[in-house]
C-alpha cells in the first residue's frame, strides 16, 4: 500500500477522468439524502473528494501515500472557491481509530483490493462501521475474480509523454484471486535526464459471498451488491470488471 512514490507523480495522467466521473455518479444516485460528511478512503490525487466538496458535502480524505496527498491538497486550493470544506489524512484505512465519525465512507478505485487478505480487510470494514454515524452507509467496488483471473494476467500498458515513460505489466499472483502489478516508471529530472523507478503493487478480490460474510461480521446491514457502476446483479460467473457494495449502518 505504501509504493505510489513515483506512481502518484503520473497518476492523473494514466487514470482517465471518465471513471472520476461515474464514480461520483454512482456515489450521488445511493448516498442518502441526509448526508453530509463523506470519508473517503484511499482517496489518491483528491479528484472525488473534490468533487463531492464541490457538491457541499464536508469532505475527508484519507490516503497512505504522502505524495497522493500534496497532490490532493494543492489541488483542492486551486479548484475550490472555499477549502474549509474539505481535508485530508494521511492514514491506514486498516486504523480507522481516530478519523472521526461520518455519515457515509466510500472507498473506490479497487482500492481495498491492496489489502493483503481476509484478515486486512475485516480490519477495514469493521473500522468504517465504527466510524459511521447511525444510519450510515459504506459503498466501495473490487476487481470482480473474472478481472483478476481471466482480463489482468498477460495485461500490457505503455504510456509515453514528455515528461515521463511508463509500462505496466501484470501478471497472475501467488495467492487465489490475486494479481501482481509490475510498474516501471522513467521521470525526467531537473536536468533533463530520465531516472527508473521500479515498483511492485498486489491485488487480492474474493468472492461475492466472501465480501458479504465479512460486511456481515463487521455488522452491516441492507448490503447490495451491483456490477459496473450499474444497478444490474452480478453473479460469480459473469463477465463484470468491478463489484460495488453498498452497506448500512443498523
Amino acid at each position: 500500500m505504501d509504493n505510489y512514490q513515483e506512481f502518484a507523480r503520473v497518476y492523473d495522467t494514466i487514470m482517465d477522468d471518465e471513471l472520476y466521473n461515474a464514480w461520483h455518479q454512482f456515489s450521488r444516485d445511493h448516498l442518502p439524502p441526509q448526508t453530509h460528511d463523506i470519508l473517503e478512503l484511499a482517496c489518491g490525487t483528491g479528484k472525488l473528494s473534490i468533487k463531492f466538496a464541490k457538491d457541499g458535502y464536508a469532505v475527508t480524505g484519507l490516503d497512505l501515500s504522502e505524495e497522493m496527498l500534496t497532490i490532493a491538497y494543492n489541488r483542492a486550493l486551486e479548484e475550490l472557491e472555499d477549502a474549509v470544506g474539505i481535508g485530508f489524512i494521511e492514514g491506514d484505512m486498516r486504523d480507522l481509530s481516530n478519523v472521526g465519525t461520518y455519515d457515509a465512507v466510500t472507498c473506490y478505485s479497487d482500492s481495498i483490493c491492496y489489502m493483503p487478505d481476509r484478515k486486512a480487510v475485516q480490519e477495514v470494514f469493521d473500522g468504517v462501521w465504527n466510524c459511521l454515524n447511525p444510519d450510515g452507509i459504506f459503498i466501495f467496488d473490487v476487481h470482480s475474480v473474472h478481472q483478476v483471473d481471466r482480463v489482468f494476467p498477460g495485461y500490457a500498458y505503455h504510456e509515453n509523454e514528455e515528461e515521463f515513460a511508463f509500462i505496466w505489466d501484470s501478471f497472475p499472483g501467488e495467492k487465489s484471486h490475486s494479481i501482481t502489478h509490475e510498474l516501471t516508471f522513467f521521470v525526467k529530472d531537473a536536468e533533463g535526464k530520465f531516472e527508473r523507478r521500479d515498483e511492485v503493487h498486489e491485488e487480492r478480490t474474493y468472492s461475492i459471498d466472501n465480501y458479504l460474510t465479512m460486511l456481515d461480521n463487521a455488522g452491516f446491514v441492507n448490503i447490495s451488491v451491483h456490477a459496473d457502476f450499474k444497478d444490474t446483479i452480478p453473479t460469480e460467473s459473469d463477465e463484470s470488471a468491478r463489484w460495488f457494495f453498498i452497506a448500512h449502518k443498523g
